[in-house]
Parts: C-alpha cells; sequence; structure tokens
C-alpha cells in the first residue's frame, strides 16, 4: 500500500489517509439523503436515486483512487441535479428518462474532449493568479453551503441575505462544531475536523436534535429497484434537448476544472508541472466516465466534489483517501436507514472551516496588477454569489481576456516586461461563454 499509493513520497501516512477519507465522506454523506429527495421529484424513486448515488460515488471515487491517486471523491453534483429537476419539471414533454439520456450524452461529449487533451489545455491556459482566485472562490462557495444548510444565512425574499434565527438548534450545533474544530485545529489535535463532525453528532443526541432515519431506506440494498440504463435516446431527437445537452456539458466542464484545480492547488500538486498536469488529465477521464457512468446507474450528473478538500485539510494526500471515502459510500448501502442521523450542523461546521482553509491562496494572487487582480476578484466574489462555481470562471476568463487585450494593444507591459498571454483556448472559451449567456441565459 505504501507503494501504490507512494505514501512517503507525498509525506502522509496510512493512518492519515483513513482518516481523511472518512472525513470527506462525513461531509459528503449529505448527498446520500438531498440528491434522491431532489430527484424524486422529477419523478424517479427515492430509494432507485439512493442506491445509484451511493454506487456511483463508490465505483468512481475508488477509480480516481486507484488510478489517478488523487484525493478526490465523486458523487452527484449539487446544482445539476435541481437543474435536472427543473428541466423535467418544465411541463414541456421531458421524462426522466429523456433527462437522463442528457446527461449521458453529455458525458459521452466529456470522454472526447478529454481523450483530445482540449480539457487538459485548461490548466496551461489559465494564469496562475486565475488558478488561486479557482480555490479561494471554491472556498467561499463551500462556506455558502455551509452557512446556509445550517441557518446561520437566510435569503428574503428579493434575494436579501441575513442572519438566521439563533433560536434553530441546528444552527447552535453548527457555531459548536465551528468552535470545536478550530479550537482542535489551532491546538493541532490529529483528525479536527472528523472528531468535530464525531463530537457535534453526540451534542445533537444529548440534547434531542439527531436526525431521523430514513423511511424509505433499507438494510439490505435491493438492486432490483434500480434505474439500470433507464435512456430514452429517441426521446431526446423528438423533444430536441440540444439546450439541455449544452448545458449540462458547460456548466461540468467548469465546475470539474475549478474543484480539480483548486483541490490539487490545495493539496499541494503543482498543477503547472508536467505531473501535475498529467494527474489533472488523468483525472479529467475517471471524471468523464463517470458523468456517463452515473446516468447508467440512474442519477444526475456525477462530478468531482468540492468537499473534498475536507479530507486534504485533513492531510489526505493520496489516492488512498479516496479509496476510502468511496468504500464508505458502497459500506452505506447496508446502513441507509442511519444515514440521515449525522446531524447538518456537523457537517455545516466543517466545510465553513475548510472554507477558511482554501482562502489562504489569496496570498498567492497578483493584486498588484489590476489585469490579474480584477479577473481573479470576479471569480472570488460570483462563484458564493451566484451559488455557482461556473459562472464565476465564466466572469474571469472573459474579464481577463478583455483587459489583457486592452493592455497589450495599449502598450502595457506585465511586471516581468513581457505581453500578457492570451492562449488560444482562453479566445475560444470567452466567444462559447458570451453565445452561452447571451442564447442560454444564466439557468
Amino acid at each position: 500500500m505504501e507503494r501504490f499509493f507512494r505514501l512517503k513520497e507525498l509525506g502522509t501516512n496510512i493512518r492519515t489517509e483513513l482518516i481523511a477519507g472518512l472525513t470527506t465522506f462525513m461531509t459528503m454523506a449529505y448527498i446520500l439523503a438531498v440528491n434522491p429527495a431532489i430527484l424524486s421529484g422529477a419523478g424517479l424513486e427515492f430509494y432507485a436515486v439512493f442506491l445509484a448515488t451511493a454506487l456511483a460515488a463508490g465505483i468512481f471515487t475508488i477509480a480516481m483512487g486507484l488510478f489517478v491517486n488523487f484525493p478526490v471523491a465523486l458523487a452527484p453534483g449539487m446544482g445539476l441535479n435541481a437543474y435536472f429537476a427543473a428541466v423535467v419539471a418544465s411541463g414541456e414533454g421531458i421524462t426522466p428518462e429523456v433527462a437522463l439520456t442528457a446527461v449521458f450524452i453529455s458525458g459521452i461529449i466529456f470522454i472526447v474532449l478529454t481523450l483530445t487533451q482540449i480539457r487538459q489545455m485548461l490548466v496551461t491556459a489559465v494564469p496562475d493568479s486565475l488558478k488561486f482566485a479557482i480555490t479561494a472562490g471554491i472556498g467561499l462557495f463551500i462556506t455558502i453551503i455551509g452557512v446556509k444548510n445550517s441557518g446561520i444565512m437566510t435569503i428574503h425574499e428579493g434575494g436579501v441575505i441575513a442572519l438566521g434565527s439563533l433560536s434553530d438548534p441546528n444552527v447552535w450545533l453548527t457555531i459548536v462544531g465551528i468552535i470545536l474544530i478550530a479550537v482542535m485545529m489551532v491546538l493541532r489535535v490529529p483528525g479536527a475536523i472528523l472528531l468535530g463532525i464525531v463530537l457535534t453528532t453526540i451534542l445533537a443526541a444529548i440534547t434531542g436534535n439527531i436526525g431521523s432515519i430514513a423511511e424509505d431506506a433499507r438494510w439490505v440494498p435491493d438492486f432490483s429497484q434500480l434505474n439500470f440504463w433507464h435512456f430514452d435516446f429517441a426521446g431526446v431527437f423528438e423533444v430536441g434537448l440540444i439546450t439541455v445537452v449544452l448545458t449540462f456539458t458547460f456548466v461540468e466542464l467548469f465546475d470539474t476544472f475549478g474543484t480539480l484545480v483548486g483541490t490539487a492547488n490545495r493539496a499541494g500538486i503543482d498543477t503547472s508541472s508536467a505531473e501535475g498536469k498529467k494527474k489533472i488529465g488523468k483525472a479529467m477521464l475517471v471524471d468523464a466516465i463517470s458523468v456517463s457512468g452515473g446516468a447508467v446507474l440512474g442519477t444526475s450528473t456525477v462530478t468531482a466534489y468540492v468537499e473534498s478538500s475536507a479530507g486534504i485539510a485533513q492531510g489526505g494526500r493520496s489516492g488512498l483517501t479516496a479509496v476510502t471515502t468511496g468504500v464508505l459510500f458502497l459500506l452505506s448501502l447496508f446502513i441507509a436507514p442511519i444515514v440521515a442521523l449525522v446531524p447538518g450542523g456537523g457537517t455545516s461546521a466543517a466545510l465553513i472551516i475548510v472554507g477558511a482553509l482554501m482562502m489562504q491562496s489569496i496570498r498567492n494572487i497578483n493584486f498588484t496588477d489590476l489585469v490579474y487582480a480584477i479577473p481573479a476578484f470576479l471569480m472570488i466574489v460570483i462563484m458564493p454569489f451566484t451559488y455557482n462555481i461556473a459562472n464565476g470562471i465564466s466572469f474571469g476568463i472573459v474579464s481577463y481576456v478583455v483587459l489583457a487585450l486592452i493592455a497589450n494593444l495599449a502598450g502595457k507591459k506585465a511586471e516581468d516586461g513581457s505581453t500578457y498571454k492570451i492562449h488560444w483556448l482562453l479566445w475560444v472559451l470567452a466567444v462559447l461563454i458570451l453565445a452561452r449567456y447571451i442564447f442560454m441565459g444564466g439557468e
């Protein structure tokens, strides 16, 4: 195991990797309850989606660990599952089978883009300051997830953000969880994030605020309920889902790129090096296959998870972290009735703390050069405020291309005396991004 995962070379050990994998699982476990709840509103059965969610997360996360040696977990993505449900509920004759087929096709597109090295070019094309901005932006993004899920933050009518009710037990559980994790991290207690989640769960049980056992769950998995190969290819062409397929493809393209680069930076991987680029490329291929694979199992788009940062913050550096997380997802098939027992306050506290850790990448952004600073700033703020990683990256890329072009035309130089580099792929992406928002809107 030491040799296979190169643990010593990566500065880690088996114990640290196992704890990191468990931590990542604990912060992601909510998807086992949330994804079925969302997709059941789109006409799919709750338990069938639960099975698909656990299987997809388990299989493809293990694949990420074994074939890429990367501490990143995958599962059906939040946001994309909501879009899936909205498409089915649009009243335009789109069935769950047709929507799953659209996801499958988008996965095939991703496999092609990855095998042709187009997705990997993003790593070279995007300036370093913008890569670090992606990491910081994702930090704020998962912080927003944490404060929103915990109830610390509420969104009133008209989009006004305000403090939640301090009489809500989940808010206090989250606050206590943040304090526990923060104190243990300051004292350098091993496994601080995981311990914080466990202690918060114990406190929830003592105070009577523990989660409820899912009614539809079974102790022994019934795979006959799985919506395997639940497709309708003819329906895709009849309904005309080109826009839907392109939306799935576009959002996943930037979401995955942002997550993989952000988590790689956090794990100490140099994405500008040859080895770093190779690792990201292999991770993108696993991610692309997981999109179609998840659709085959009967769930919406499977993607790399930003919550993987929790395990990385706990010290995870190798694929053993991912394998551990994947195995736990598969084991969750047998403990479905108690998956919901971990309180939201525990996972929310972990996400908020990890968000703080990811914000450290801001120190690597060149804020003295506005050609880099303004796009980086837009990336950082638009991700959380629009609740969408792809939006932040889109604004950052377009603004960088515009500012770099104007600076070059005006004869302005970068700090090293060179002209601002605009990779040809950034030109293509800028045009596609503008076309997407003009003709397809912001969905």
